[in-house]
């Protein structure tokens, strides 16, 4: 049988949308279902959620910075041999940008591409009936998204559910579940979102515990009824060449974000991941032929990495005729110093001759175009990339190294030079996704 999907919905982040996912994926698992996980937009938190609790993989699925062919290829290698596939929506269903191709980024785009069914979390508090015209709006916005049922969230008594159910079901639109407020169910936040899967104290049980209350407050047949079939096909279109055979990168607290999606696709291509810890002052293999440092909390961490002498020379060593790339937190770490909260400036690898600071810090939040001025593992002079930015911390000293690339938004206004270069040493704040 073929897996079947569908899109947990809201009408705005913070609606409780990630914990309902993530214990309804532990949920249909206990019921022995094959579950797979997937993210709408480019969170690369979220999917390490949905690996501890299905046991799979996750993924992120972004219609703005995915082409077609790449997002159904992804899809179907997603629910390879799994029987229903729960895709967590990014903020809104309908939040996205105004693309001038129309991919949009929004989670709407996959159920509208893909005939994926929408379950619709509601949060409740402070209304009752009022939630009907809410959940009314999302079933009439667009014909081509199907609401398949909605559930209640943040349910005060069983006489506020009564209401804010006999009003929705009025309009003949599926209750399927009712949740009550329930402190236990909020997961840990920090500036850039939730806090990694990875650094979760006692997940299993945490895990565990959501799924108790998505079996007694969710009707999990009627979830399984309003899952649609999933018509996709694995027509093998890469995100991203591997930036090299043999991959050294950095993996702990301060560096882990590493979208899904690349790692696998890399791993089919034939690379291999040889992961270091700098925080444990340990140095990139120097039988690898590139050294790659994802995004993280380097910020949360600038002290221990300052102290890191052993890997500040192992990775100076490895540039001298290897190309060493940092992504976000990585190209803060190889940059000349870094402003902690406090206003304490330590030293970075200095690789790089910028300084950044997370003390006089300023969100920086988009989608991103890059049009890549020199060669990069990340691709070749010459390419456009599709990818976002998500930092708080800022450079407030330049240095005196070339511009990486130029940067645009999603709807095409130049933001000017970005990252730097230096030799072989790469990096900017830029998140690559896929190629344009």
């Amino acid at each position: 049988m073929s897996a079947r999907g569908l899109i947990v919905g809201a009408a705005r982040s913070g609606s409780g949308k990630t914990s309902v996912a993530v214990g309804l994926m532990r949920a249909l698992q206990r019921r022995g279902l094959v579950v797979a996980g997937a993210k709408s937009g480019p969170d690369y938190i979220d999917p390490g959620f949905h690996a501890a609790a299905t046991g799979r993989p996750g993924v992120n699925l972004d219609s703005w910075a995915m082409d077609p062919p790449l997002l159904e290829t992804l899809l179907a290698r997603q629910v390879n041999g799994a029987d229903i596939l729960i895709a967590e929506s990014a903020m809104g269903l309908f939040d996205g940008v105004r693309g001038d191709d129309g991919r949009t980024g929004s989670a709407a785009d996959l159920a509208r591409r893909f005939g994926l069914p929408v379950l619709l979390v509601l949060d409740v508090s402070g209304q009752s009936q009022t939630a009907a015209a809410i959940a009314h709006g999302f079933t009439s916005f667009d014909p081509a998204v199907h609401i398949g049922g909605v559930v209640l969230n943040q349910v005060a008594s069983e006489r506020h559910e009564t209401q804010a159910r006999a009003a929705i079901e009025e309009r003949s639109i599926p209750v399927v579940g009712a949740i009550r407020r329930n402190p236990d169910m909020a997961m840990p936040e920090r500036h850039l979102g939730l806090v990694q899967a990875r650094e979760h104290q006692a997940l299993e049980a945490f895990i565990e515990r959501l799924a108790d209350v998505m079996e007694q407050s969710i009707d999990l047949e009627a979830v399984i009824a309003c899952a649609g079939p999933i018509a996709a096909s694995d027509i093998g279109a890469p995100a991203l060449p591997p930036p090299g055979q043999r991959i050294a990168i950095a993996d702990d607290a301060a560096f882990s974000f590493v979208y899904p999606h690349l790692a696998r696709q890399w791993h089919s291509a034939g690379a291999e991941f040889v992961p270091f810890s700098p925080l444990a002052d340990q140095t990139p293999d120097l039988s690898c032929d590139v050294c790659w440092l994802p995004g993280g909390y380097p910020e949360l961490h600038a002290g221990k990495l300052a102290a890191a002498a052993g890997f500040k020379r192992g990775l100076a060593a490895f540039a001298r005729n290897r190309p060493v790339h940092g992504e976000c937190g990585g190209y803060m770490v190889l940059g000349a110093a870094l402003e902690d909260a406090e206003g304490v400036m330590h030293e970075m690898a200095g690789l790089l001759g910028h300084v950044t600071s997370f003390a006089k810090r300023k969100i920086n939040l988009g989608y991103r175009r890059a049009h890549l001025i020199a060669d990069s593992p990340v691709a070749k002079a010459g390419t456009e990339l599709r990818g976002h930015e998500f930092h708080y911390s800022r450079v407030i000293e330049t240095g005196n190294d070339e511009p990486l690339a130029e940067l645009f938004d999603a709807a095409g206004n130049a933001l000017g030079a970005s990252g730097g270069r230096r030799g072989l040493v790469t990096g900017a704040f830029f998140h690559a996704i896929a190629g344009n």
